[in-house]
This record gives C-alpha cells, sequence and structure tokens, in this order.
C-alpha cells in the first residue's frame, strides 16, 4: 500500500522542481521553452488529480474506521502504532494537497506566461501600425 505514496511523493517532488524553473528568472527564449515544455505536460498531468482525490476518500474512510487507541488499556505498543499511523495519514494528506496545488499553480503561471506573450504581441502590433 506505500507505492503509491512514493509516486505521489515522485511526482511532487517534480512539480515542485517545475514550478521552481518556471518562476526562476530566466532569458526570454529559454522561459518560452520552458513555458511550452510544462504546457505539454499540463493535460496528462492533469491525472494526478483524481488520483490525489480517491487517496483522499480513502485516507478519511480509513481515519472513520480506524480503531482507537485512547484509553488506559491498550499497551504502549499499541498506543505507539496508533500515533504512527496518525502522523502517516496527516503527511499523505498533506502530499495529496500539496500535489493538487501545485499542478494548480504550474496551470496559472503557464497561462499567465501565455497572456503575457499575446499581449506583447498585440503591443507590438499596435506599435508597428
Amino acid at each position: 500500500m506505500g507505492l503509491q505514496w512514493v509516486i505521489l511523493g515522485a511526482v511532487v517532488a517534480a512539480e515542485a522542481a517545475v514550478a521552481a524553473l518556471l518562476i526562476l528568472p530566466a532569458p526570454r527564449v529559454i522561459k518560452s521553452r520552458i513555458v511550452a515544455l510544462a504546457s505539454l505536460f499540463l493535460q496528462p498531468g492533469a491525472g494526478i488529480l483524481p488520483f490525489s482525490a480517491f487517496q483522499l476518500l480513502d485516507l478519511h474512510w480509513k481515519n472513520e474506521h480506524r480503531l482507537m487507541c485512547t484509553s488506559d488499556v491498550c499497551t504502549i505498543e499499541e498506543r505507539t502504532r496508533y500515533e504512527k499511523s496518525i502522523f502517516k495519514a496527516q503527511r499523505n494528506i498533506i502530499l495529496c494537497v500539496l500535489a493538487c496545488l501545485l499542478y494548480w499553480c504550474i496551470f496559472r503561471i503557464c497561462k499567465y506566461h501565455k497572456e503575457i506573450r499575446e499581449l506583447e504581441e498585440v503591443e507590438k502590433r499596435l506599435k508597428d501600425q
């Protein structure tokens, strides 16, 4: 069951790297190629959104049906296992939210770059007239 979290962690790391590349200053030619490359991966990368949503639903269901260990009857090992599962669930929720948030940020940054390029073209045409 840990493979999906490894994959999600790798996707979040890749999205963070792409977002960093998009916001770092670079020459116009390089920036336009980076934006074009990121835009190509946006549509296939949208698969991370339903995947994250499904994982969030799975975490919610597991949280609702988790055995509680809050009484004095629990042993130290059971309490430690319970707390560890809570920490893992919180980490996984953060991963899911970050995956969706970073995808949205990359999408908006690419869209803003395209709008800026279009506005610059309109400005150039107006200057030429």
